[in-house]
């Protein structure tokens, strides 16, 4: 597992209200690593955010491990 990976655990963790529910899948490409999170059903609006707000905090954050590790993460919320 990533560093990008683990640090979406760990934030999502304490944003669900179902931590049991949560899976984080990552699956690595050739040149973009892919990120699938999949939560309960009424925890959905709380990953995603008012506006994409918290998608869009933790895809900048995570664009930026990627800078660092040099891979590119795409995440994708799957509900």
């Amino acid at each position: 597992m990533s560093q990008a990976t683990v640090f979406v655990e760990y934030v999502l963790e304490n944003i669900v209200s179902e931590p049991a529910e949560l899976k984080i899948n990552e699956i690595e490409g050739p040149e973009e690593s892919i990120i699938e999170i999949r939560v309960a059903e009424q925890d959905v609006g709380k990953v995603i955010g008012k506006s994409g707000s918290v998608a869009r905090a933790l895809r900048n954050v995570v664009n930026a491990v990627g800078l660092k590790d040099d891979t590119n993460y795409s995440v994708e919320i799957i509900d």
